[in-house]
């Protein structure tokens, strides 16, 4: 019997898992998946947490809820993968498993002790969260509810993080949660990023960049930073430009799993570099990627990782009846942007195109506005959890299209 072998169970795993089981003849093919970690995170959820709107319970489930019962699902971490030998050594399992395929879906974390300070536990989470963990998002929460004001910086290490626009939504979010307190004229926002400006893609750049100033957030870009010095409570960059705090919010390091670079699959951060438009390895033919776990220059989210989900599974389908891989991930990307105030903004892009105004997913009609804010978005977004538990992990249709269409837009 041969054996088609998923490491990560989130929602890249997850969701070719169910694809897979769809497809694949139970009586020749093993379907496994493989995660240390039994608890599935809505992590769109975790931006939410600090400022009351949902509670941890949220935006967790069991894992075992979301995957077909023809899969054998093995929770254990991974110690070393050998794709030259087409197997898995796992830890706390305790075997090795021999593949035909390899699906990596292993994720990207984050690593505070990339910047130096930022691993000092003793000053960790007194003033400094993050909120890319269900754990800082929580704390986070429970240290906003009585911060009585302040200065405010939101950080971003380096790029690439998880969810590029979520350290926006979180500034905009801040900016409503404050003045619904009643303390918005005590509490100074500022945003350093390593970024030429508010985002990745000039055109939204500018839009967002302007939204921050009609909100008084102050944006820092270029800001490298270099450390965090708690005792002066400032952070520090590269030029030794010093921001000063009293509460940071901190988006660390991202990087993949770290069984990628130990198994010397991985670039410097522990992606695995892949063909950016069949999601093959660049090394290993049988050996493919989903989601956060590759080096394709596409946004890492949810939505990207549902988007590759149709190539993916064509390409592997493709490579088993012996042809060759169809170049059809086009780096599609499109992501809500809560905005405060019920209000938020709707962006669609992919490798080439970058964010345009026009209206979405029906040309001309919407709902849902492109580029500029709308309450149907903010709603777009809140309707997206219950789509994601119900509709997307289970690889159900979505309402949109894998590859970006120009329909609705305008230049």
């Amino acid at each position: 019997m041969k054996t088609f072998l998923i490491l990560g169970a989130g929602t890249g795993g997850t969701m070719v898992a169910n694809k897979m089981a769809e497809i694949l003849d139970t009586q020749e093919w093993r379907i496994v998946i493989v995660d240390r970690d039994e608890t599935h995170y809505y992590q769109p959820g975790f931006l939410f947490i600090p400022f009351g709107t949902y509670s941890p319970s949220d935006v967790v489930k069991p894992k075992r809820n979301f995957l077909p019962p023809q899969v054998d699902v093995i929770f254990s971490d991974i110690e070393l993968i050998e794709p030259d030998k087409n197997r898995v050594k796992l830890g706390r399992a305790k075997k090795t498993i021999n593949y035909d395929y390899l699906v990596i879906s292993t994720g990207s974390h984050i690593h505070p002790e990339e910047t130096p300070g930022l691993d000092d536990e003793a000053a960790w989470m007194k003033n400094v969260f993050p909120f890319y963990t269900l754990e800082g998002a929580t704390k986070l929460g429970n240290f906003l509810k009585f911060w009585k004001g302040g200065r405010m910086v939101l950080n971003i290490s380096e790029m690439p993080i998880k969810c590029p626009v979520a350290p926006l939504e979180f500034l905009f979010l801040a900016d409503w949660f404050f003045h619904e307190r009643g303390i918005r004229d005590k509490v100074e926002i500022v945003f350093a990023t390593p970024l030429p400006g508010a985002f990745t893609k000039p055109r939204a750049s500018a839009v967002l960049g302007g939204m921050l100033d009609d909100k008084g957030i102050n944006l820092q870009p270029e800001f490298t930073i270099m450390e965090v010095d708690h005792a002066k409570q400032v952070i520090r960059s590269y030029d030794e430009t010093e921001i000063g705090y009293d509460l940071l919010v901190t988006i660390p390091t991202n990087m993949g799993a770290e069984v990628i670079g130990h198994s010397g699959m991985g670039d410097e951060l522990n992606f695995v570099p892949a063909n950016k438009h069949t999601l093959q390895s660049d090394k290993w033919e049988n050996v493919w990627i989903i989601g956060d776990a590759g080096n394709v220059p596409a946004s890492k989210a949810g939505s990207v990782a549902h988007f590759m989900l149709d190539v993916l599974i064509e390409n592997i389908h493709r490579h088993m009846e012996g042809l060759e891989p169809l170049p059809d991930f086009d780096g599609h990307a499109n992501c809500y942007i809560e905005s405060g105030f019920e209000k938020g903004v709707l962006i669609d892009f992919n490798y080439d195109v970058e964010p345009l105004p026009g209206k979405y997913p029906l040309p001309g009609f919407g709902p849902f506005s492109l580029l500029k804010e709308s309450y149907a978005n903010h709603w777009g977004k809140m309707m997206f959890r219950w789509m994601y538990w119900n509709i997307l992990l289970k690889g159900g249709e979505m309402p949109f299209e894998s590859q970006m269409s120009m329909a609705g837009k305008w230049e």
